[in-house]
């Protein structure tokens, strides 16, 4: 399974280039993940607990970096055994770029592979939960340098009362 997308992010390429080699930051922006330990040199020691369809598998196993250029980019792979259910690896090319408005276009392209239990989902389940992951991971490092999205940037074109409260005239 391949993915490439791009986000824009509120924070300069160094700060941004720096979070993904935090391994707080990358606990916190990785779904499911209990542990992470170690440095961007020696890799990182990682514990993840994941659901995919029926099969629900704590992930024992490592992270790399390498391609490593300071606020210009570096790929992020892992590698897990989930015991019987099998294992998952990937790989994230991460490019950092100054954006326009000051802050840092990200581009990633992902690819995912998995083993065991988890292969035998189907393509379309495996595709849709590493797409899921993949964009997970971005929004959550996106989120820590520019916090939750506002209400109002949800709320689309029509405000923030709902339809309901449109129709009632109630906010």
């Amino acid at each position: 399974m391949q993915l490439r997308d791009t986000r824009e992010i509120q924070a300069s390429p160094v700060a941004v280039y720096g979070a993904l080699l935090d391994p707080e930051v990358l606990k916190a922006c990785i779904s499911g993940a209990q542990e992470i330990t170690g440095n961007p040199v020696d890799g990182y020691q990682a514990t993840v607990t994941q659901k995919v369809g029926p099969v629900k598998a704590t992930f024992k196993g490592t992270v790399t970096m390498s391609d490593m250029v300071e606020a210009e980019r570096l790929t992020i792979a892992g590698e897990g055994k989930g015991g019987a259910a099998g294992f998952a690896k990937g790989s994230a090319h991460v490019t950092l770029a100054p954006s326009d408005t000051g802050g840092t276009q990200l581009t990633y392209e992902v690819e995912a592979k998995v083993g065991g239990k988890l292969a035998q989902l189907g393509s379309r389940l495996i595709d849709g939960f590493a797409k899921k992951m993949a964009d997970q991971f971005f929004t959550n490092l996106q989120e820590h340098f520019e916090g939750p999205p506002s209400q109002d940037a949800d709320a689309g074109e029509e405000g923030k009362t709902g339809w309901l409260g449109r129709l009632t005239g109630r906010d």
